[in-house]
């Protein structure tokens, strides 16, 4: 049985519902906020395991990425937002939080910022409540917050995501799937093809599965739910593929050549079938 760590967003649990209920390939499942992943990561602590891109690069000779799985595209970005009716800027916040300092979030705000401001780090469903309590705040919001900050009372600044793309010409690498570089290569393989079966049996959308990503998710609304998953599932989940691949690379070299991550003496192969 393989162990495996995944973030209760509706993307995740809609790719993995169908790998941990496979009775021919058992999988120990745990679910935690991705922060939490990015941490645990950092040590190891799941042979599989969600992370953001911006983790990853931190422990790439400790772990693959799998090319079925990431969260990776464009018009997905993180948004950097501010309560409504206030002239809050990057120049004169008091605060600007992020959901945490591991993530693709924070990574592309600081090559947003040239590495100039120092955000506070908060989970990432607590960001909007704060925002609304201050005057004088910034905030990356990810997720689903996406799909209703506005309705709460927030605005957007800047749409990091639209930056990069804009800039770069690239997609928006956010999120992957890893595997430990000590399981087999074979084994590797087996749970990549495993994943992509569950990927492809998810869009059937049985109830059941409804009810376990609807359980999961921070919020509860269908409508939000499908936009959600709609948004970050897409054919880079299905595989990561060549613009992918190019997309992954450039935003690593952006992260070394920013300080961001010390720069590695050799970078290993990333991806699964290039090892």
């Amino acid at each position: 049985m393989i162990s495996l760590a995944y973030s209760p967003c509706p993307n995740d649990t809609f790719l993995f519902y169908h790998l941990i209920r496979n009775p021919s390939y058992p999988v120990k499942e745990e679910l935690y906020d991705v922060e939490n992943l990015n941490e645990f990561a950092q040590q190891g602590k799941f042979p599989v395991t969600k992370l953001s891109f911006a983790a990853y690069f931190q422990i790439m000779n400790q772990y693959i990425l799998l090319e079925t799985g990431s969260a990776l595209g464009r018009g997905c970005g993180p948004l950097l937002v501010r309560k409504k009716n206030t002239n809050t800027t990057l120049e004169n916040c008091k605060e600007l939080l992020i959901p945490g300092h591991l993530t693709t979030a924070n990574l592309l705000l600081s090559l947003y910022t040239n590495g100039t401001h120092k955000p506070t780090a908060l989970r990432y469903d607590q960001i909007i409540p704060k925002l609304l309590l201050e005057e004088d705040s910034l905030g990356v919001i990810i997720h689903e917050e996406r799909f209703t900050y506005e309705d709460r009372g927030l605005e957007k600044v800047v749409d990091l995501g639209e930056w990069w793309e804009n800039s770069t010409g690239y997609p928006i690498p956010l999120g992957a799937i890893a595997i430990r570089r000590d399981i087999p290569k074979k084994d590797a393989l087996q749970f990549q093809k495993e994943l992509q079966n569950s990927l492809s049996a998810a869009y059937k959308e049985p109830k059941e599965m409804m009810d376990y990503i609807r359980a999961n998710s921070q919020n509860k609304e269908d409508a939000v739910i499908r936009s959600h998953i709609n948004l970050y599932v897409n054919e880079f989940t299905k595989s990561l593929g060549e613009e992918g691949h190019g997309a992954v690379t450039y935003l690593l070299k952006r992260a070394i050549d920013a300080g961001f991550i010390k720069k590695p003496t050799e970078i290993p192969a990333l991806f699964l079938g290039e090892s």
